[in-house]
């Protein structure tokens, strides 16, 4: 069979991490079907073998030639199956697709924050995001949660049957590590600086303690307001980000609302303590070795970073436990899994 993975976000964070790990696997374990990778550069991948193709699509996300000319360059490869990693589904592709939840983010924090565009302009994309949700996830073929929290989220807001729904978690490695890259003690945070990562309250929280921020810098990195014990790190190496797991204080994630939290699960399996707001996602992922705050409580925060030697740590048992059930082989099985069954389903139609 024909499958396509729509990795147009292969090289970002976040997003692009699932892509990159899913693709590794499945190169690894499927050895009947074809894939078609959809690349917006083709310096942004190789294929792993000759089972795997690669075609370009440089169409950008959250475009209306995301909607218009990339169902097209879809058709064109008559697949059987394609994958959409994330929540911008191409609603006017005509084809079978299976799509990746990530979180709902934008239904629950659309803030003129979030946005460049003037504010009618964001309000009218953000509409058209809602539209776009409500129908490609009605025309799925299956729909895969990175969680049981978004599972729910998707179920709460849309008339889904749960049946269609399929929770399969990210994965995650012990990274490599190097020697210590920054001195003294600090507090780390990964991500972007979207307004529902909530860092005004970390920054507020942290007072004279020093804050290392690693991520893509932008807009909203440069938002921020700046201090002398703030230090902003753009993209990072995985080995030095792996160092800066390994010597960190804690990783600090205050997220309003995460569908998963990747970071905290890489810096729990580096034995680092994460202190995270008190969301579904986290305690799903981290349960008791999670040290939670409220997500608006800087005093609550404030007081967890106080005393960074009074913080929960993982284990080496505890750490070997969350590298088994958090696994991108498993991950990658459970994914063709979902691909074979809506094939199959579609075939006996």
């Amino acid at each position: 069979m024909k499958i396509g993975i729509d990795a147009r976000l292969i090289n970002e964070t976040g997003v692009g991490r699932y892509m990159r790990n899913l693709i590794a696997e499945l190169a690894d374990i499927d050895t009947t079907n074809r894939y078609i990778v959809f690349v917006r550069d083709d310096r942004a991948w190789e294929p792993p073998n000759a089972r795997w193709e690669k075609r370009i699509a440089d169409i950008p996300w959250h475009s209306v030639a995301e909607q218009v000319l990339l169902p097209r360059i879809f058709a064109k490869e008559q697949l059987d199956l394609l994958h959409v990693p994330y929540f911008a589904i191409p609603i006017f592709y005509t084809g079978a697709f299976v799509v990746t939840m990530h979180d709902l983010t934008i239904l629950h924090y659309p803030t003129g924050k979030a946005t460049t565009l003037p504010r009618f302009f964001y309000r009218a994309k953000v509409l058209a995001y809602r539209i776009i949700l409500e129908i490609g996830l009605s025309r799925a073929a299956h729909i895969i949660a990175v969680s049981h929290a978004t599972a729910k989220e998707l179920t709460d807001h849309f008339s889904l049957d749960a049946q269609k729904v399929s929770v399969i978690h990210e994965g995650v490695r012990r990274m490599k590590t190097e020697k210590r890259i920054l001195a003294g003690p600090y507090y780390l945070y990964v991500g972007n600086a979207y307004p529902h990562k909530n860092l005004e309250t970390l920054l507020k929280a942290i007072g004279r303690k020093k804050l290392v921020l690693v991520g893509k810098e932008d807009l909203f990195y440069r938002r921020l307001p700046r201090a002398d014990n703030v230090l902003f790190l753009n993209t990072v190496s995985d080995t030095e980000l792996g160092s800066l797991y390994a010597h960190a204080s804690a990783l600090v994630f205050p997220s309003l609302m995460e569908g998963f939290g990747l970071p905290a699960l890489e810096a729990a399996v580096c034995g680092t303590p994460v202190v995270c707001s008190d969301t579904p996602a986290f305690r799903e992922v981290l349960g008791p070795l999670g040290n939670y705050f409220q997500p608006h409580d800087v005093s609550g925060l404030r007081a967890l970073l106080e005393n960074p030697e009074k913080l929960k740590r993982p284990s080496q048992k505890e750490q070997q436990e969350l590298l088994a059930h958090f696994n991108w082989r498993h991950m990658a099985e459970r994914t063709l899994a979902v691909y074979e069954h809506c094939i199959g389903v579609r075939s006996s139609q």
